[in-house]
Order: C-alpha cells, then sequence, then structure tokens
C-alpha cells in the first residue's frame, strides 16, 4: 500500500491510496470469511460455498465493498496518525472507488475534511472594550431578599385587581389569522406576573384583570422565537382569570437568618451576598472581557471551517440543551413537540454560534502556537500544590489521586490565562 496526500477545498485534504493486486485479493477473502454466511446458493448449506461459486451466483462484487471496508479500516486510521504533523483530521471522511482492477489492484481516495488554518489580520495593538461590573448596596438588599421568597406564603386575594408580583390563575387560548396554534391553550394555569415566563406583553396585558373577568390580549411572537411558525406572529389570546394569590414575605431579621441561612446577624448574612455577588460580578467582568477580545481578534481573522467543525459543534450545543431541559424534567423530544419544531430547524438556530465558537477555538489555538504559549512544570506542580491544600493532601497524594486529564486541564487552564494576559497587555483596553 502506498498514498499521496493532496490539499482540496474548503479545508479538506485528498488521500489517494493505492493498494496492490495481492492486497486486494487479500481483502477479498478476508470479505468472504466474514460474509459468507449471509449468503445462501442452492446445493449448499448456507455459509458453506466456495468464494467463486458466490461470486458466479451473486455477482463478481459481491464482496467488494467488505473489502473495501477492510482495507478502509485497516489503513485509514494509520495515514492518518502518520499525518498528524502535516494536518489533524476533524471528521469522517468521504470515501470513493477510484478503480478497480485484477492487474494493477484498487485505488480508493477518502477527502477528510481538517483543522483550517487560521489567517489572523492583527491581535496586538488594537482598541477592545473592557468589562467591569461591580456590586451596589441595592443589589446586596435584592439578593438578601431572595431567601425570603422561599419561605414565602401564599394567600386568596378577592378583593382588588391583579397586579406584578401576584400568582393569577388563568385560562387562555391563542390563535394566529383566527387558529388556534399547538400549545397556545391551557386551563388552570398558574403565571406569577412579572417572571417573564410569557413573551412579552402577556403579563402586562392580565395585570388589572378582576376574578372571573375575560379579555382578548394582543401579542407579538418575537422574532428569534423557537417555533418557526409563530416567529415575528401577530397572535391573540382569550383570556379568563381565575383566581389571584399574594405572597405574604416574612420578615428579614436575626431570627429569620439563623434559622434559614445559617448566620448569626443580618448584617453577618448581607455580607456573605455581598462576597457571592462579588465572585459573580468578577466571573462575569473576566468572561465578558474575554469574549471582547476574542471577538475582535476573530473579526480580522480568516477561515475555510469545514462542515464537520460546526456539525460537531452544534451536537455539543444541542446536548447541553438536553441537558438543561432534563433539569426542568423535560426531553428534548417532547420540547420540540410542543414548540412544533423539527430537529432540523432546532439545529439551524445554533448554526451562527456554533461557527463563532469554533472560530474562536482557532483563532485561540493559532495564537497559542504563534507566541509559544505553554504551561512550564513549576507552574504546572504549583497550581497542583494550591488544589492539594485545598483538599487537605499533600501535592504527591492529589497528583495520584486524580484522573490525568486533571493534569492536561490545570496545563490548559494555564495557558489560557497567560494568553490573556499577553493580549491584555499588548491591546488598548478601554470601559465605557
Amino acid at each position: 500500500m502506498n498514498y499521496t496526500t493532496a490539499p482540496s477545498e474548503k479545508s479538506t485534504v485528498k488521500i489517494t491510496i493505492n493498494f496492490t493486486k495481492e492486497e486486494w485479493e487479500d481483502a477479498l477473502s478476508k470479505a468472504y470469511v466474514r460474509t459468507r454466511g449471509k449468503y445462501a446458493v442452492p446445493g449448499f448449506r448456507k455459509g458453506k460455498a466456495p468464494r467463486p461459486v458466490l461470486e458466479n451466483f451473486y455477482g463478481k462484487g459481491v464482496f467488494f465493498d467488505e473489502a473495501f471496508n477492510i482495507l478502509y479500516s485497516t489503513n485509514y486510521p494509520g495515514i492518518i496518525e502518520k499525518e498528524k504533523a502535516n494536518f489533524t483530521a476533524v471528521g469522517e471522511p468521504s470515501l470513493s472507488v477510484d478503480e478497480i482492477s485484477e492487474e494493477k489492484g484498487v485505488t480508493l481516495s477518502a477527502v477528510v475534511p481538517v483543522k483550517p488554518d487560521v489567517e489572523i489580520g492583527a491581535y496586538k495593538g488594537l482598541k477592545i472594550r473592557s468589562y467591569e461590573y461591580n456590586v451596589t448596596d441595592e443589589d446586596v438588599e435584592k439578593e438578601a431578599a431572595k431567601i425570603l421568597q422561599s419561605k414565602a406564603e401564599t394567600v386568596d386575594v378577592k378583593d382588588r385587581a391583579c397586579k406584578g408580583g401576584d400568582i393569577v390563575n388563568i385560562d387562555f387560548s391563542g390563535s394566529v389569522d383566527g387558529v388556534k396554534f399547538p400549545g397556545g391553550t391551557a386551563e388552570g394555569y398558574d403565571l406569577e406576573l412579572g417572571s417573564g415566563a410569557f413573551i412579552p406583553g402577556f403579563e402586562e396585558q392580565v395585570e388589572g384583570m378582576s376574578i372571573g373577568e375575560e379579555k382578548d390580549i394582543n401579542v407579538t411572537f418575537p422574532e428569534n422565537y423557537q417555533s418557526e411558525d409563530l416567529k415575528g406572529k401577530q397572535a391573540v389570546f382569550a383570556i379568563k382569570l381565575n383566581g389571584i394569590k399574594e405572597k405574604k414575605l416574612p420578615e428579614l431579621n436575626d431570627e429569620f437568618v439563623k434559622a434559614n441561612a445559617g448566620c448569626e446577624t443580618v448584617e453577618e448574612y448581607k455580607n456573605k451576598c455581598r462576597e457571592r455577588l462579588e465572585r459573580s460580578a468578577a466571573t462575569r467582568s473576566l468572561n465578558e472581557t474575554e469574549n471582547s477580545i476574542v471577538k475582535a481578534i476573530c473579526d480580522t481573522s480568516k477561515a475555510e471551517i469545514p462542515d464537520a467543525m460546526i456539525e460537531s459543534e452544534i451536537d455539543k450545543m444541542v446536548q447541553d440543551f438536553s441537558y438543561r431541559l432534563m433539569y426542568q424534567g423535560l426531553k428534548l423530544e417532547d420540547y420540540l413537540k410542543y414548540m412544533n419544531i423539527s430537529m432540523e430547524s432546532f439545529r439551524g438556530q445554533f448554526k451562527e454560534s456554533a461557527k463563532e465558537r469554533v472560530m474562536s477555538t482557532l483563532v485561540i489555538d493559532k495564537i497559542v502556537r504563534t507566541e509559544g504559549i505553554k504551561a512550564e512544570p513549576e507552574e504546572v506542580d504549583a497550581k497542583i500544590a494550591e488544589q492539594a491544600k485545598s483538599v487537605g493532601k499533600t501535592a504527591e497524594e492529589y497528583k495520584k489521586s486524580i484522573d490525568p486529564r486533571q493534569i492536561e486541564y490545570i496545563e490548559s487552564d494555564i495557558v489560557i490565562t497567560k494568553l490573556f494576559d499577553f493580549l491584555k497587555a499588548n491591546n488598548e483596553m478601554y470601559t465605557e
């Protein structure tokens, strides 16, 4: 066997693999042994007919497909391994047979999607927005009050119209151009006004209704709504308000936080809330600043991204979405039925984001390689020692107890941290 490689269109490489007539004959013999049990010929027990008899009865090419599979599976992985310094395969190849000859053997072609090279216009000297989020006293008060919701009591309201924050029980039936649509009708539905659970304009128009009142409200589905059939459409919902409940919150005092928050005083509890919010704000600031840096560099960069990489990223995004639904007790299949959307359309919603994610990964990888950024052994050891201390172990004990992939994660984390430190130092960062 010998092979050649040549660049092909849109970040693919064409691998042409030549097999001698002896190699082809050997593959056919193996294919016969593997598959003969599937074929029956009059006068022979199933699986016992000689190869020439089967080829004569079913045709010369009866074992070709299996023989091709044998040649491909036996040789392709080794070729990819040998060529890894020249390209990185990122998906399954498209296979074709170029030639079959009893004298010359067989020639197969594999067009494989590969990791593309990125043409980066600039990643230094740019003016890039930096994000900074601060925690205010008002933020702390709102955060501290959240715990009261978990202990709130609901009481019936009879003497007034509903308002924001109330829980209303409603019947509703939605229609577009006079035709009801799937998922647009329910009876006895509890809705917290102001929660944003329904499309914009719905909850606001329910506010002010009284028990027993019926009313039609007009809303417009967002352009980015999940269901393709409803995007941007105007709809009418017939509403009947059955009941109103309001929440009665307990008082936030020392006695309450002792019983429910593990703190001695309200002041201590609010301090913990502030610390939590400040950690969250710091993480948000960091993530949005790093995203801003990557986007600015991606805007100057070019790459022919193969479809296989985009589809693989979409797979991950769909899986993440499915996991989030599972936490809510839903299956993706049921969600799609409820939203009246096909899997193809659902996947299509992720395409642009998937392209951006893939491009970001490629850009980061290119800069890391160009600048020679890497995790030094002493840096990895220091991070391991830090993590070991947090769980009360020595560095050696901790290193032995963790999965080797954790070491790779530590190395990657160090590299990414050094990369963004480098990019922040070499670009003009500003805040608005």
